[in-house]
């Protein structure tokens, strides 16, 4: 199954708007949602059935127990991250706790241990012909990247033989993008024609070359400052990246998103735009590389 990950170095790019037209445009049977900490593509995803939902256990938490505490602050001392507040008995501060398993290793009386505890929902969906699989960290939470990993294997495994899947990432260049990029076929990068929005696109494209991946970029909203457009081709020349094209600012693509809709359903600047980045890209995928 190729898979295609749709990035971008930062939020507010329009990844998300191009996720939904590439499902929309490769008629994807499976596909998710990497953007743990705020998901939402299941808002375009058009599901009538409701998910099956799990539970997801990152990094165990600390637990006292007050009966066995004889408050000798040990773990209060050993603490690195002010998550021990200390009284009678010593209570653990649930959302500053990392679960590095420090204060159980020091404490004498044997007060302490390591509980798992829920740290996000991962959300299965699925019907005859589609799977879409996405997740939500719990507030607070760590471990996102072992919660991108979790989201594509559970895709992975309910997609059957399906052909491809298209794969919402993440902005930024951390840890769930990381473990977005890993295994996947082909990144596209959508960048934005500013000075914030090339600094993160440079930053996302030197994270996919560590790992070798196929890599393209679009430019959305291009016609705002064409001169910063320019920029990212002239990049994209001297790096030998394939420049997959560009998409306008469109007023009718904002009420695309509000109405739940993909701007490639829409006969539209944009939606004509992604259609022509959707055939550069599939070519890319699918066919021989071509710049």
């Amino acid at each position: 199954m190729k898979q295609l990950l749709i990035l971008s170095g930062k939020g507010g790019t329009g990844k998300t708007t191009v996720a939904g037209a590439f499902l929309f445009l490769f008629k994807a049977n499976a596909y998710a949602d990497c953007d743990v900490d705020a998901p939402n593509l299941h808002l375009i995803s058009h599901w009538s059935s409701l998910p099956q939902r799990t539970d997801y256990f990152g990094m165990p938490k600390a637990q006292i127990d007050s009966d066995k505490c004889i408050g000798c602050g040990a773990c209060l001392s050993h603490c690195r991250f002010d998550a021990i507040e200390a009284g009678t008995p010593f209570r653990v501060k649930p959302f500053a706790c990392e679960g590095c398993g420090v204060c159980a290793a020091v404490c004498p009386a044997g007060a302490v241990s390591m509980e798992p505890t829920a740290a996000g929902e991962l959300a299965l969906y699925r019907d005859d012909t589609r799977v879409f699989s996405t997740a939500k960290l719990a507030m607070g939470s760590g471990t996102s990247g072992k919660l991108v990993t979790e989201v594509k294997k559970r895709m992975t495994s309910a997609a059957g033989d399906a052909e491809l899947a298209v794969i919402d990432g993440s902005p930024g260049i951390g840890c769930p993008v990381i473990a977005s990029i890993s295994g996947v076929d082909m990144v596209l990068i959508v960048a934005e024609p500013s000075a914030s929005g090339i600094s993160d696109m440079e930053r996302i494209v030197k994270t996919a070359e560590t790992f070798r991946t196929k890599t393209a970029v679009c430019v959305n909203k291009a016609d705002v400052n064409p001169a910063k457009t320019e920029e990212i081709r002239a990049f994209c020349r001297a790096k030998q990246i394939p420049f997959a094209g560009v998409i306008p600012f469109d007023a009718e693509a904002v009420k695309a998103v509000n109405s739940g809709r993909s701007i490639a359903e829409l006969d539209c600047p944009s939606g004509r735009a992604v259609r022509n980045v959707y055939e550069k890209v599939k070519e890319l995928l699918l066919g021989g590389e071509t710049r």
